[in-house]
């Protein structure tokens, strides 16, 4: 097989991802967060703005597949270079924080 890039291939960097599924396909929306100040009334306040970079969608079968191919390469990682954690979390709420919550419905 050989693998050749799109003329319109990109990559894009994203910190998250939200998404949803339907009995059809998966859909995974990989977005950037960045502070934004508002004023309203003469007061200063600041806001995430979330910015969806780019959407993906998949059949059943090749959404299962990413799961395996992910979880495989992230086994991999940790093994290298320890552990993925996320920040800001005391170790002790750790294991109940790091549970994989199911996405449904489209955004």
């Amino acid at each position: 097989m050989e693998i050749i890039r799109s003329p319109e291939f990109k990559q894009v960097y994203a910190i998250g991802a939200i998404g949803g599924h339907s009995p059809y396909d998966f859909r995974i929306a990989f977005y950037n967060d960045s502070p934004k100040v508002l004023v309203d009334s003469g007061k200063q306040m600041t806001v995430m703005e979330r910015e969806i970079k780019t959407e993906i969608i998949l059949s059943p079968l090749a959404a299962k597949e990413l799961a395996i191919w992910l979880d495989s390469h992230i086994k991999d990682y940790e093994k290298l270079f320890g552990e993925i954690k996320k920040p800001g979390m005391p170790d002790s709420i750790r294991p109940e924080a790091t549970k994989s919550t199911q996405i449904q419905g489209y955004m």
